[in-house]
């Protein structure tokens, strides 16, 4: 993607913008302690692969910390964002809601100009 300060594109990174990561993220935001994985996968609404996978490709990229530890004889697995992390989706939610916003402008001025067409049906620009 153009890297122009003007393209809200460009803020797009590609390692938030999967839904379960996107997930993720915003659950570990409300919880500075962070939370264990048992709690994000119900939270995430995923399988444990599924979680594991997305955790291994956060952690990769230094948005997550995952800490390893055990509580008597029950391996516990905590799950915290990063400084560096939180940085980060921050500018993405940014970017994000710059590109939602163009989005929004975008159809209200076609609303406006060409209130008396409707969206493409099959292919065709249908006239009311």
């Amino acid at each position: 993607m153009d890297s122009k300060p003007d393209n809200p594109y460009a803020g797009l990174e590609r390692i938030f913008h999967e839904p379960i990561r996107m997930a993720i993220m915003s659950a570990l935001l409300g919880a500075p302690d962070g939370l264990a994985f048992n709690q994000l996968r119900d939270l995430c609404d995923t399988t444990d692969g599924n979680l594991s996978r997305h955790l291994k490709a956060l952690e990769d990229a230094g948005a997550v910390h995952i800490r390893k530890t055990f509580v008597g004889k029950r391996p516990r697995t905590t799950i915290q964002m990063s400084r560096h992390g939180r940085e980060r989706f921050r500018q993405y939610l940014d970017a994000l809601e710059a590109v939602l916003q163009e989005a929004a402008a975008r159809i209200e001025e076609v609303e406006q100009t060409d209130s008396h067409k409707r969206a493409p049906l099959g292919g065709r620009l249908a006239e009311e």
